[in-house]
């Protein structure tokens, strides 16, 4: 279990790390990723990039467990 732990932070702190350049690439303004603005609010909803995110993390565990 901490191993998990550990893998899924170093993970996260990765992208953390990696997001000014994955931003470049177009993740985060993928179609299915929903802003929505109004005076003095503003929702955004990565629909479509947390979607991505999901399957390339569920790969990279399938082949860890391996």
């Amino acid at each position: 279990m901490s191993r998990t732990l550990i893998i899924i932070g170093l993970l996260i702190v990765a992208v953390g790390v990696l997001w000014p350049w994955l931003q470049k690439i177009g993740l985060g303004r993928l179609p299915g990723d929903f802003v929505i603005r109004r005076e003095g609010f503003t929702f955004y909803a990565p629909i479509a990039t947390c979607i991505l995110i999901s399957i390339v993390l569920s790969v990279v565990f399938w082949f860890l467990r391996r």
